[in-house]
């Protein structure tokens, strides 16, 4: 089995995960209410999928 011949420094470990990180969403505007949604999804607030009512929006 491979074992490493030394400790991995702390700065190498860092470096080697300087891209391990979140990313943010990806948000749209809905066309119909304006609101902030993920693409490809229904709207919570008007209820509303590419121009069309798709749930019932209880206020």
């Amino acid at each position: 089995m491979a074992v490493p011949r030394r400790k991995t420094s702390k700065s190498a470990k860092r470096k080697r995960r300087t891209h391990f990180k979140l990313n943010p969403k990806g948000l749209s505007e809905c066309s119909n209410c304006g609101q902030l949604k993920l693409p490809h999804q229904v709207c919570e607030s008007c209820g509303q999928y590419n121009g069309r009512d798709v749930l019932e929006v209880v206020e």
